[in-house]
């Protein structure tokens, strides 16, 4: 009989800037490496057993500009394997070095915009398929240098294409689709491949493609898109599922609040951290992951947040977050 698969917490990369940073006005060199390792370690000891390189910097320009320089292009938006760096990366490899001193082995998410949504960015509604299999090229170069670093372990890569289902910029045919994320997860055949999704209408499409294996699904906003996803389709592909157990839609979310409790809790944040973390209860993940778990057993993989955490207002209030993920995901392991 074979083991069960229990999932494994990973989160999806965004998260909050220190006080007083802004996105549009990062730090730069070693003052930006030193706020993101601060939060990957506060990610590290929230709990996550595979967490993302801290995306600070927007998806898309942090891609498209080495893709579009032609200093690090080798073709029109094809970029040189020796330019496809994430300078993030570089973070973890130091990290990573440090806790092997302690007899630890750093395990990490990585993730890169997929090129269908750095297409649109970029082109809009248009379908110049060359374009968008070039694009899926860098996507791959981008995946592969990530796995050339010593002192961490990629588990898993992801490719973030939050469009797909959702922009009426999308007109490219399924087939075509498929082919250009074949391109782009070529690099992945060996490890797990998580194609990170806003909604569920693409998810049979993406498993077709044969370098992902893995489906995530913003269940904890939306518990309906679990029914639009054929449990029969990813037995077929063998492929699984990332689970969202916690939301992130953090505007929603207090919007509701200060409609239930008719206050604004924007103007007092140690209220606010309160009643969120009250409102997203671990009790309510361990919920959700079971209810995951009832209809896709074993094809539940990865559990976390819903998305990122970029937009909420406090590093704390994100870590206290991903550790009471942590103890949701533990807590349902130990039931099994």
């Amino acid at each position: 009989m074979s083991e069960e698969i229990l999932p494994r917490f990973d989160d999806i990369g965004s998260y909050p800037l220190p006080k007083g940073m802004k996105r549009d006005c990062l730090p730069q060199g070693d003052e930006y490496l030193e706020v993101v390792r601060n939060a990957l370690i506060q990610k590290i000891e929230a709990g996550v057993e595979s967490p993302t390189y801290p995306q600070f910097r927007d998806m898309i320009s942090m891609f498209m500009d080495p893709i579009e320089d032609p200093e690090s292009s080798e073709s029109p938006y094809v970029i040189k394997k020796e330019a496809a760096k994430i300078v993030e990366l570089e973070v973890l490899d130091a990290v990573g070095k440090e806790m092997m001193k302690e007899g630890k082995r750093l395990e990490a998410r990585v993730c890169v915009t997929g090129p269908v949504e750095l297409y649109i960015s970029a082109f809009g509604a248009t379908n110049y398929l060359d374009i968008l299999c070039n694009l899926a090229q860098s996507v791959a170069k981008f995946l592969d240098c990530a796995m050339d670093y010593p002192n961490f372990d990629v588990t898993v890569e992801s490719i973030d294409e939050p469009s797909l289902g959702i922009s009426p910029n999308v007109i490219f045919e399924e087939d075509e689709i498929i082919k250009a994320l074949d391109i782009a997860t070529e690099p992945c055949k060996e490890i797990d491949c998580e194609v990170h999704l806003h909604s569920p209408l693409m998810a049979d499409l993406c498993s077709k493609v044969p370098g992902i294996n893995v489906i995530g699904v913003e269940s904890a906003s939306n518990p309906d898109y679990l029914k639009l996803i054929d449990k029969a389709v990813l037995e077929e592909h063998d492929t699984y599922i990332r689970a969202g157990i916690a939301r992130t839609d953090i505007d929603g979310m207090v919007a509701r609040l200060n409609d239930h409790l008719g206050e604004n809790l924007w103007t007092d944040p140690q209220r606010l951290e309160q009643e969120v973390l009250k409102m997203e209860s671990q009790d309510l993940m361990v919920r959700r992951l079971e209810k995951a778990h009832q209809i896709f057993g074993d094809r539940v993989k990865y559990a976390g947040p819903d998305c990122g955490l970029g937009s909420w207002p406090r590093q704390e209030m994100a870590s206290k977050y991903l550790a009471s993920c942590a103890k949701a995901i533990n807590y349902f392991r130990t039931k099994r």
